[in-house]
C-alpha cells in the first residue's frame, strides 16, 4: 500500500472554492458527515424572518432531524447564534420530530468549544470539524465530529426516587421464562465483570455493580419476548451485521441511543455469539473496559 500526502487546503481562501460546493457535496452524499443513515430533505430553507437554513437533513429509519449550518473558517458568534435560532424554528414547526442542530467549520476553536459545550445537554447539538484535503488536482473533504450530542438519561434511569422493585414484579409484569432470558444475557454481560449483577427497577431491568448502575444494556421482559436494548451508536454497518445475523431489529432509539431487539425464548443461546459481540461493544462504547 503506498502513502500519499495531503494537502490541507483553506475553503474559506480558495478562488474556486466556497461554502456552496461544500452544500453541493454533502447533499450528493450526507452520509459523509458521519451521523449515520441520513437523508436529505431540503436545502437553502427560508426561515420566518431569519434567513435561511443551509441543509435539512433527516434520519432515514427514524425521525430525527438535523439543522445543518456551514461556516467556512473559523466559528464566531453569529454562526452559533443562527443554529441555534434556526433549529429551535424548525422543532417548533415541527415538534412530531427529534432535532438535532449541526455546526459545521473548517476550525472549531477552543474558545468556542468551551461556549458549544456549555449549550450541548440542554440543546441537542453536534460540532463538525470539516477539512479539505488535496492531492494531485483531487480535494476531498474529511469531517469529524468533536462534539457529539450528549446521551441523555432516560427519565426512568434516574435511580434516585426510583419506586423499588424486585424479580417477581417482572416475572407478573413479564413471565418468568423472560425474566430468566435476562440472567442468561447476563452471564454473557459477566464475562466483562463478573460483578455485575441485574437491578430490578421500574421501567426495566438494569445493571449494577456494588449497587452503581452501569446500564450499557438494559432489558424489557414482556410476556412473550425480552427486548434486549445495548447502547450503541447508530450505524449502518452495525444495523446491517445485526439484520444479517437474523435478530429481530426494532426502531432504533435515536433519542437515548439504543437500538432496540426482540429476542423469543430459546434466542438467547441460539445468537449467543451476535449477542457477546453486541454486549462487548456497548461494554467498550461505555468506557467501562
Amino acid at each position: 500500500m503506498d502513502f500519499t500526502k495531503f494537502e490541507v487546503v483553506s475553503i474559506r481562501n480558495h478562488p474556486e472554492l466556497n461554502e456552496r460546493w461544500v452544500q453541493d457535496r454533502i447533499a450528493e452524499d450526507p452520509s459523509i458527515l458521519g451521523l449515520g443513515d441520513i437523508v436529505l430533505k431540503d436545502r437553502e430553507r427560508i426561515q420566518p424572518r431569519a434567513g435561511r437554513l443551509d441543509l435539512l437533513l433527516q434520519d432515514a429509519d427514524s425521525s430525527r432531524r438535523y439543522e445543518v449550518e456551514i461556516q467556512l473558517g473559523a466559528t464566531d458568534e453569529s454562526h452559533i447564534i443562527r443554529t441555534i435560532e434556526y433549529w429551535d424554528i424548525e422543532r417548533k414547526r415541527y415538534p412530531q420530530y427529534e432535532h438535532t442542530a449541526v455546526i459545521i467549520a473548517e476550525d472549531i476553536t477552543s474558545r468556542f468549544l468551551n461556549v458549544i459545550n456549555l449549550f450541548n445537554g440542554m440543546i441537542p447539538l453536534v460540532a463538525i470539524q470539516m477539512k479539505a484535503l488535496r492531492t494531485g488536482n483531487q480535494i476531498g473533504l474529511v469531517f469529524t465530529t468533536v462534539v457529539d450530542q450528549l446521551a441523555l438519561g432516560l427519565v426512568d434511569e434516574d435511580e434516585e426516587g426510583q419506586e423499588p422493585t424486585d424479580r417477581s414484579y417482572w416475572e407478573s409484569r413479564g413471565s418468568k421464562k423472560t425474566v430468566a432470558m435476562a440472567d442468561q444475557l447476563l452471564e454473557i454481560v459477566k464475562s466483562h465483570d463478573p460483578k455485575l449483577e441485574l437491578k430490578y427497577n421500574k421501567f426495566y431491568i438494569g445493571l449494577a455493580k456494588n449497587g452503581i448502575p452501569h446500564n450499557f444494556v438494559v432489558f424489557r421482559p414482556k410476556k412473550g419476548f425480552i427486548r434486549f436494548e445495548p447502547r450503541l451508536k447508530n450505524m449502518t454497518e452495525t444495523q446491517e451485521h445485526l439484520e444479517l445475523s437474523g435478530l429481530d431489529v426494532m426502531d432504533y432509539d435515536s433519542r437515548w441511543g439504543r437500538y432496540r431487539i426482540r429476542l423469543q425464548p430459546g434466542e438467547v443461546e441460539k445468537n449467543k455469539q451476535i449477542l457477546t459481540e453486541v454486549i462487548a461493544a456497548a461494554y467498550t462504547a461505555s468506557g467501562q473496559d
